[in-house]
């Protein structure tokens, strides 16, 4: 069974592989039509320029060609060869142009001189192209080419569903998304999983509970879904679980709890990982970075949302670049965590009497209201940050903006019950930092001092 399971995964990683994803567009359909044949969703179109939350979604980006003429008529950077060549959402552009201007439209990395980076330009007007550091530096003085051929049209976001009903309204909730060009763990190893999870979902007779299937981009997708079904979903999942980066080879099973952090998804997660060798597994406490998990538990919904990892996202020297390939990804652990989603589900049907019973205390720090509090002004998912110049336009740096994790912590804790003390010693973050972005965050709008 798990030898005809990896060849199955492996037919349509393959084919999944090459597809020029973004946030938007022809990839991400045909990604989605390739999963059609593992599970029967519904396809949702959320049209460019609807508000969501402190967003709209953008512009649908349609690309052709991209490439780099050298001074000696070499063809590099050729998004043909590899589609994490051009910035994506790059303007178009044809002109000719000397190296010193091509410079500021290059982006490399020096510590991984042989890899190509995987950046975005989503929300900001720019072109550029990803290059392996080690050939960045031998390119001469001269005239370069430059061309992409893209445009931007009024189209729409794609999000696809399924909904696989039970006896009862409550839901475990599955999320992923589908919005990564050419990336193996950081992108097709969460579709993959969640596919074929269904499938064996599918086949448990009486089932109790339903099972929610969703496939979206990252962000701006589970920002668009939650304006839509948010409220539905806060008031009837009992579970919930974000997959991502679920297949690095000689990993560890990392567990990222929920905010809520002892939520029914939490507590399901520890009882299977108990029966793990501890030596293999790890478990974080939630944090306001990472994937789709910082929407789905932002202050306005706070859905009980963990999440497995086999490589935790910015932690593996491979993470967003043509390293993170075939090479890296094992199907052997994509098929064990396949079984132990299965695992959690079972423990799910087989005990909800006992959960259900079960009383989640929520912890509420500084009961007596000493100390500095905040309110977040913004609890549906987090603000479009770079629209108030908080964030780079270019997406997917390796270094970010260091005040940036202050402000997500800030936002994510904001809910009148942890002080700013508390958000400190939660995060790990300096208290004079933390007030500086909170003052910062006043200004902006996003947040508010309370008066107890």
């Amino acid at each position: 069974m798990s030898e005809r399971l990896s060849t199955q995964i492996s037919k349509y990683f393959d084919r999944l592989w090459p597809l020029n994803r973004s946030i938007t567009g022809q990839g991400v359909r045909k990604t989605h039509k390739i999963l059609k044949e593992i599970i029967p969703f519904k396809t949702l179109e959320i049209p460019s320029g609807l508000k969501v939350h402190d967003w709209k979604v953008p512009k649908e980006w349609i690309i052709k060609d991209a490439y780099i003429l050298t001074p000696e008529g070499k063809k590099i950077c050729d998004m043909k060869e590899n589609n994490l060549h051009v910035l994506n959402y790059s303007s178009p552009v044809n002109k000719t142009v000397s190296l010193k201007e091509l410079q500021k439209h290059l982006f490399s990395i020096k510590e991984i001189p042989n890899a190509i980076p995987y950046l975005t330009s989503y929300y900001g007007k720019n072109w550029g192209f990803c290059i392996q550091d080690n050939i960045r530096k031998k390119l001469k003085p001269g005239k370069y080419k430059v061309l992409i051929k893209s445009k931007f049209i009024n189209g729409s976001l794609t999000i696809s569903e399924k909904i696989l009903k039970g006896k009862s309204k409550k839901e475990i909730l599955f999320t992923t998304y589908t919005c990564h060009p050419s990336l193996a763990n950081n992108e097709l190893s969460g579709p993959l999983v969640q596919s074929f999870l269904y499938k064996k979902i599918l086949s448990m007779k009486n089932r109790y509970f339903t099972y929610r299937f969703v496939f979206h981009p990252e962000t701006i997708g589970s920002i668009a879904y939650l304006a839509k079904k948010g409220k539905y979903l806060k008031k009837n999942v009992f579970g919930a679980y974000n997959l991502t980066c679920l297949g690095l080879k000689n990993s560890k099973i990392t567990y990222k709890k929920s905010k809520i952090g002892n939520s029914l998804s939490d507590f399901v997660a520890l009882e299977i990982m108990k029966n793990i060798n501890k030596k293999k597994i790890e478990v974080l406490d939630f944090f306001p970075t990472g994937s789709d998990e910082r929407q789905y538990c932002s202050p306005g919904y706070n859905l009980p949302m963990g999440v497995f990892m086999r490589g935790v996202p910015g932690t593996y020297k491979e993470y967003h670049t043509s390293l993170d390939n075939k090479k890296i990804l094992s199907n052997k652990v994509l098929i064990e965590m396949i079984n132990i989603y299965y695992r959690i589900i079972k423990y799910f049907e087989k005990n909800k009497n006992e959960l259900f019973e079960k009383k989640i205390k929520v912890i509420k720090n500084n009961y007596n209201k000493k100390g500095q509090f905040y309110l977040n002004l913004k609890p549906y998912c987090e603000p479009h940050f770079s629209k108030i110049n908080l964030q780079s336009t270019i997406g997917g740096k390796r270094k970010q903006i260091r005040d940036l994790k202050a402000i997500k912590w800030l936002l994510s804790y904001s809910d009148g019950e942890n002080s700013i003390k508390t958000i400190s010693k939660k995060s790990g973050i300096k208290l004079k930092i933390l007030k500086f972005n909170a003052n910062l965050c006043c200004k902006k709008k996003l947040l508010k001092k309370i008066d107890y």
